[in-house]
């Protein structure tokens, strides 16, 4: 007789031996050694020596502070340094509050799961993250798709809502998509919210640290922080740490407290990240050269681009997210094993993650790539090209 654990652990053998053959199976790997044209370290915070020693120097100075949060913020895990530091967060992002969260994965699933309710509707752009998508299954409010960017098929869904719902309609996207490096248009949104009564939410995972006077996001960039209901700033992008945030006004931040799963039932971040969210953030307002040197690169970059590989297809893209298109799983996978037997770490993003054709290299760009080596991996690019994808 067959025990339970023996035919349930045949059933996971065969679904990984599917996902091998598919050539869709996913491993961890390092890339020690390798250029690094893969992380989201825009900023180069993650390995900066002056934000480690501030880092210490703020342990060193809570001496007394424990080494874990010991329970939830609901809990134990509630402290006056926790508070602080949302006010500082709330001020630097020109918010009403902010709320932290252990990971922007945790402040999309909980904003979303809990906000739209039973009788709403919650539109989402079809290219919003895995962890926005899943708030949204979560959530009992109706669900929509609008097209990527589409302010048309947008306005159509708004008007339908606003004609069939009797509940509150919300609207969800990035205000920098993180497969395609493109922008939302965010002062459009704003418009067709206001007209249509909507609650504009943006993730700014990938724009904190980078966009704004001092690395506030696209939203505080724009100026649009007034009529945007709730951002979720990650700190584990640019900024080199970890955590995230809610910002918006108070009554969203009490709501959240009452009503957010992954805020409620979660170990609360501990002093050590606390105080690293602190530095980074003083970091950053002290450390402008940074933002203007990914500009440079960036611009660098697309220069090398137009220069080299004239004939290929790329995102249209201003940001530190570059993406060349590689049509095919296998035809992907080879440009960026070539990359990265050059000793670049690129990383190619397959199908279905992405539609099927619209296979790539996702490439990050970063204050800390040299001239140098942007020139050598675009020429590796154009050299790998002329066999696979010219």
């Amino acid at each position: 007789m067959t025990s339970t654990t023996t035919s349930v652990t045949d059933i996971l053998q065969r679904r990984m031996a599917e996902r091998t053959a598919s050539g869709l199976l996913r491993q961890l790997r390092t890339a020690e050694g390798m250029v690094d044209f893969c992380s989201n370290d825009y900023l180069g915070f993650a390995r900066s020596p002056e934000l480690r020693e501030a880092i210490q120097q703020a342990d060193l100075a809570f001496d007394k502070l424990k080494t874990g949060a010991t329970g939830s913020r609901l809990l134990a895990g509630q402290t006056t340094l926790a508070e602080a530091i949302e006010l500082d967060l709330a001020q630097f992002y020109r918010t009403e509050t902010a709320l932290l969260f252990n990971a922007g994965y945790d402040a999309n699933l909980g904003l979303l799961a809990c906000l739209p309710q039973r009788g709403d509707v919650l539109l989402t752009d079809e290219l919003v993250h895995a962890s926005m998508i899943d708030g949204a299954r979560l959530c009992y409010a109706n669900r929509q798709r609008f097209r990527h960017n589409d302010l048309a098929d947008l306005e159509e869904k708004l008007r339908d809502a606003f004609l069939s719902t009797g509940g509150q309609v919300f609207v969800a996207v990035e205000s920098l998509y993180s497969m395609d490096g493109d922008t939302a248009p965010l002062t459009a949104l704003c418009d067709l919210c206001d007209r249509y009564g909507a609650a504009l939410l943006v993730d700014e995972a990938h724009a904190t640290g980078v966009y704004g006077p001092n690395g506030e996001g696209l939203v505080v960039a724009m100026g649009l922080q007034e009529r945007v209901l709730a951002r979720v700033h990650t700190f584990g992008k640019a900024l080199g740490v970890h955590g995230a945030a809610v910002a918006g006004p108070a009554i969203l931040r009490d709501y959240l407290i009452n009503f957010a799963r992954p805020f409620i039932y979660s170990t609360a971040l501990p002093p050590h990240s606390l105080l690293a969210i602190r530095s980074a953030h003083q970091h950053l307002q002290t450390q402008p050269t940074n933002r203007q040197r990914l500009q440079q690169r960036i611009a660098h970059f697309r220069q090398q681009v137009a220069t080299l590989l004239p004939n290929t297809i790329w995102t249209n893209s201003i940001s530190p997210i570059q993406c060349l298109i590689v049509p095919g799983n296998d035809a992907a996978r080879a440009v960026a094993t070539h990359c990265q037997q050059d000793g670049f770490d690129v990383r190619a993003i397959l199908s279905p993650t992405v539609a099927a054709g619209q296979e790539r290299l996702r490439i990050c760009l970063h204050a800390f790539n040299s001239e140098e080596e942007i020139v050598r991996l675009v020429d590796r690019l154009a050299q790998t090209g002329t066999r696979l994808f010219a």
